[in-house]
């Protein structure tokens, strides 16, 4: 856990003796690495495909959706960076809610998370290998996944530094490509962009009005923009390795929030002024695409092949990272089997290893069992970043008191208006659950997921009372 440790529960031999896990790693990564992996692990497929049917759903009012799921998603890395930056650890949130829940609570969030990772690594993988075969065909899928695995297991199988410039990189072609896509958007909507002409409201209130399908499709919207989000977590991981934890974190948080959102709901905006939100193409090929299709640009589904491509394959070597990093703090704390935790040279390479083989088995399994098993295991980590955002949530409102009251010198960054935001958050969260048990498609998911978070709550009761258990003895 570095430098800043505040007291931990009982039952936590890794915790209690401050080390977290990050005792063996080294500190190689950059501010401007952390600041690039804040602003890209967020921006991935999800924003520039997933979108589309978002915006089917809810029309022009997706916007809002993704409004109100940003600001979810603020007050949720805000608490978490208030945790972080007091407290940096390779185990971010699981780290802090074994602090202050117990270890149940940290085994349960930091495995679920794992899954969640390891699994998002074989859909990138498949997602990049559709767009490659695209380009050349009779290729083997497996193949170019397999590839795209060989190298980000060389990359994290270096040193953090590596894997840093690597996700600098990726990152910033990302970030390059939105702003690019934002400057030529507003350019259109302003009738200035050549052979363009303003578009006004038309497509704001034709077709519907601004809430076609009412408030059961911006439900819907809302649900998707929610999921969207997911991947800003990582910046929390990797702060733990960086040159300066506390200040990294802290800035890293600080200006990711307001930039994502910039991203997230100024593309949304851009894209339903310029294009009417029930043209097929905004969900057979994705709103971007269809965006520039719009505009006249040449080569707009190439353009956006590589720029999806680009995010599919950063998110790979993202997830691989924390995920792995995951591992290693999980059994730093007892959490896990010994051998998965070995560093060497400041590397885990045994959890990248084991979590990149993860991936590959799901990718498999997609070929396998593609109509029950991997439905099924998608279907499990479909709400398991809600579950995380939970822990969160309840363990800010535990670990501000505690800090308060014992060091108030590290809280550097403050939750705003505490406690009131934290508790609106999880009633928020809490209306998520509702509105995903009463639609069809997420129903199952957070059925799914129910029963992932259950099974690791019993073994992580269990292994605690264990622990405590030999300890008493």
């Amino acid at each position: 856990m570095s430098r800043t440790s505040a007291p931990p529960p009982t039952g936590s031999p890794a915790v209690a003796s401050g080390t977290g896990g990050d005792s063996a790693l080294t500190h190689g990564l950059k501010q401007r690495h952390l600041s690039m992996i804040a602003l890209g692990g967020v921006i991935g497929a999800g924003l520039f495909v997933g979108s589309g049917a978002g915006i089917a759903a809810a029309g022009p009012s997706i916007v809002i959706a993704y409004a109100v799921s940003g600001l979810l998603v603020m007050l949720v890395m805000r608490m978490l960076g208030e945790m972080s930056a007091a407290n940096p650890a390779s185990g971010s949130f699981s780290v802090h809610a074994e602090r202050a829940i117990g270890p149940w609570a940290g085994f349960t969030a930091g495995w679920a998370f794992w899954v969640l990772l390891c699994v998002a690594v074989g859909l990138e993988g498949i997602g990049a290998a559709k767009i490659v075969t695209g380009w050349l065909p009779g290729t083997p899928e497996w193949a170019w996944v397999a590839l795209f695995m060989v190298v980000f297991l060389g990359t994290n199988l270096a040193s953090v530094t590596k894997f840093g410039e690597f996700e600098f990189w990726f990152a910033a072609l990302k970030v390059a490509a939105i702003t690019l896509f934002l400057v030529l958007g507003v350019l259109a909507v302003l009738g200035v962009l050549p052979g363009t002409d303003a578009p006004g409201t038309a497509n704001l209130s034709g077709e519907g009005g601004f809430m076609p399908n009412g408030s059961e499709g911006l439900v819907i919207g809302l649900l998707a923009s929610v999921f969207a989000y997911g991947g800003l977590e990582t910046v929390t991981i990797a702060a733990a390795e960086s040159e300066n934890p506390v200040q990294g974190v802290a800035k890293a948080v600080r200006t990711a929030m307001w930039r994502i959102a910039l991203f997230y709901v100024g593309s949304m905006a851009v894209i339903v002024t310029l294009v009417p939100w029930d043209d097929p193409k905004v969900v057979e090929v994705g709103p971007f695409y269809a965006a520039l299709d719009h505009l006249g640009i040449h080569g707009a589904a190439e353009i956006m092949n590589v720029v999806i491509l680009v995010a599919l394959l950063s998110a790979m070597n993202a997830n691989i990272y924390g995920a792995s990093r995951m591992a290693c703090s999980l059994v730093a704390r007892g959490q896990g089997p010994k051998r998965l935790g070995r560093v060497t040279s400041g590397v885990p390479r045994t959890a990248v290893l084991v979590s990149s083989v993860f991936g590959f088995l799901c990718v498999l399994l997609s070929y396998w069992r593609p109509d029950d098993v991997f439905p099924w295991l998608l279907n499990m980590i479909g709400a398991v970043i809600l579950v995380v955002w939970i822990f969160i949530a309840v363990s800010q409102l535990i670990l501000r008191a505690r800090m308060e009251r014992e060091a108030p010198e590290k809280l550097v960054v403050r939750m705003w208006l505490f406690p009131g935001l934290t508790v609106v958050a999880l009633l928020a969260m809490a209306g998520i659950f509702v509105l995903m048990l009463r639609q069809p498609d997420t129903r199952d998911q957070l059925v799914a997921t129910g029963v992932l978070t259950a099974a690791l709550i019993a073994v992580g009761v269990v292994r605690q009372r264990r622990s405590a258990a030999a300890t008493d003895k």
